[in-house]
């Protein structure tokens, strides 16, 4: 088997800071063992988000240099554009500062209305957005807008260790019978995550995707996709779906958003960029409404909250996406990190996903119960054994409470080691492996927490914890 190796050269380095146990675990209570509090340079290998961490190559830098700063019309705008048309198809493209502006701005304007004074106001009530899942922000900005965020992945997504090529799917039946239940007039968007981060990091099929726009299009609902990670999306689709085996990947990304009506996107993952990402669409009125929020909060059209500069780093990092050699490593690589643990006994979810590897807390800490966060605790335990950062995906993040204040778990207790792009070599993703083996060993040494102090939304962000 041919070796596969990084299909570029590292240019610059970052010097890491190394830490003792002992400084560590004062680093973690100092920050209420939340890792969103533990400052960067205290961090060995840091595997919270995939989000702007990745390292941009020299053609992105060199476009930094380039930008134009022009407040209306920059020729960066119009380079953004041309390669963003080029590869999602929509005819509109409004840049934002980052992905959750577009699902904010989306989410605002499908679910807004004219009052009787003519004032528009945001009032999402007794309204349904479906996904396969959403994440974090996306659930953020569909419910602090008043409707309900509803999740209708596939069965085999919901079980980490049941192996199936797209576990990203929607569950076609099911957003059919919830359309049909609830009623059309009340399903102002649907969405599909590619890939389902929220569940591992999983593939959607092309198949999946064109029903789920048939669906849409028979209620005539718009269908929206969020395409952060759409390039690793086409991979898997290469890799997996019969037909697929002999298309590029920008031709497998074109076909999959003809199937939608928009797509929001954070470039900040799969475009390489350290900030910013766009909202795109064909529909004339949802553009002007769009728009029109986006200039009293982001920016003039053109710029969106951005510099020229970020606008040249993104257009370059689409083109730089579509590079089959560098996604055959970035998938190949995640999946060796699986692959080390999952081998040694760890539970993670199966089979790995593109961006990163999520290890089945539940599964892992069945001594913890879901009350005390078993997720939580083993990101607390990679900071403190190995300097590692990772965010749990679990009850902290997704978990609700009942009339009475009782926590409504989420269905699955998972903690994402999410891999940058570009950034960190074969051992350092060795020494994650071995940090993960030699805490699995200890696994029932390991204790839960408890939250002391949250916010409404996005609490694991800020939440403050205690040991139990």
């Amino acid at each position: 088997m041919k070796t596969i190796i990084e299909p570029f050269k590292i240019k610059s380095v970052e010097q890491i800071k190394f830490t003792t146990e002992e400084d560590r675990k004062k680093i973690l209570k100092k920050a209420f063992y939340n890792p969103f509090m533990i400052p960067a340079e205290d961090v060995l290998i840091d595997l919270l988000t995939d989000s702007g961490t990745s390292a941009m190559s020299s053609k992105q830098w060199a476009g930094v240099m380039d930008g134009d700063e022009s407040y209306a019309g920059s020729k960066s705008y119009f380079r953004f554009e041309e390669v963003t048309q080029k590869i999602f198809g929509f005819k509109h493209i409004i840049p934002v500062h980052q992905g959750r502006a577009a699902e904010r701005i989306l989410s605002a304007a499908v679910l807004s209305q004219v009052d009787e004074a003519g004032r528009f106001i945001v009032n999402g009530k007794g309204k349904f957005i479906p996904n396969n899942n959403h994440f974090d922000t996306t659930r953020a900005n569909i419910e602090f807008n008043g409707a309900e965020a509803v999740d209708l992945v596939i069965e085999e997504g919901k079980h980490p260790s049941v192996q199936h090529p797209f576990k990203g799917n929607m569950d076609i039946e099911k957003l059919d019978n919830y359309i049909a239940m609830v009623g059309k007039e009340n399903v102002p968007l649907c969405m599909t995550t590619i890939t389902n981060n929220t569940g591992g990091g999983q593939p959607v099929s092309m198949e999946n995707i064109r029903l789920t726009g048939k669906i849409c299009k028979k209620y005539g609902i718009p269908f929206f996709i969020d395409a952060c990670r759409f390039a690793e999306n086409a991979y898997f689709i290469k890799l997996r779906e019969k037909g697929y085996e002999n298309k590029s990947i920008l031709e497998i990304a074109k076909e999959m958003f003809s199937y939608a009506d928009g797509c929001t996107m954070s470039a900040k993952k799969d475009a390489f960029a350290n900030i910013g990402g766009f909202l795109a669409m064909n529909n004339e009125v949802l553009y002007d409404e769009c728009r029109n929020l986006l200039i009293i909060t982001e920016g003039f059209e053109t710029y969106g909250g951005l510099a020229g500069r970020d606008l040249e780093a993104i257009a370059q990092g689409l083109e730089e996406i579509l590079d089959e050699h560098y996604l055959q490593y970035r998938i190949r690589s995640t999946a060796y990190l699986g692959e080390k643990i999952s081998k040694g006994g760890v539970p993670i979810i199966q089979p790995p996903g593109g961006h990163a590897i999520y290890v089945d807390a539940k599964a892992l800490l069945p001594h913890i119960p879901v009350e005390q966060y078993p997720g939580q605790a083993f990101v607390c335990e990679l900071y403190i054994s190995g300097g590692i950062r990772a965010v749990e995906i679990g009850s902290v993040m997704f978990g609700k409470y009942d009339s009475h204040g009782k926590l409504i778990p989420a269905e699955m207790e998972l903690v994402r080691l999410a891999i940058p792009r570009r950034v960190y070599t074969q051992s350092h993703i060795d020494y994650v492996a071995e940090v993960i083996l030699e805490i699995y060993k200890k696994r029932k040494e390991i204790k839960g927490y408890k939250i002391v102090e949250e916010p409404k939304f996005l609490r694991h962000f800020t939440s403050k914890f205690a040991p139990v």
